[in-house]
């Protein structure tokens, strides 16, 4: 994993399932019930229809890279980048163990996850 710490989340009522199924290596993303579409970040209100009537599924943790962005710059460098879940939508991460030099718009990812050290774990991708 990176050499790069990152904090623990903040934790809220809304967000608690998400990050107690990250302790158990699972992703979730939230689908809405009334137009069926699934969304990151993970919210009550679907930002589609504006239903309440969302439900936790977990996702396969598979995806292509939509966009990357390498910061080199910095004493750890990291890469940025908008995966595209199998499921539909595309969520912010950080890819990690990976050659920054030869990641691709499109290639195949797959979710790790690293543990934060307080019940829970931060999701990244790294390349398959």
């Amino acid at each position: 994993m990176s050499e790069r710490k990152a904090p623990a989340p903040v934790v809220n009522v809304e967000t608690k399932p998400f990050w107690d199924a990250t302790a158990e290596g699972k992703l979730l993303i939230k689908k809405c019930n009334a137009c069926d579409e699934v969304h990151w970040y993970p919210r009550s209100m679907c930002p589609f229809c504006h239903s309440m009537d969302t439900a936790w599924i977990e996702s396969s943790g598979k995806g292509v890279i939509y966009s990357h962005s390498t910061m080199r710059r910095t004493p750890v460098p990291y890469c940025l980048a908008y995966v595209t879940l199998d499921e539909g939508t595309t969520m912010m991460t950080n890819l990690v163990d990976v050659d920054f030099d030869a990641l691709e718009i499109g290639q195949k990812v797959e979710v790790s996850f690293a543990d934060t050290g307080e019940g829970n774990a931060l999701p990244y991708f790294t390349t398959v």
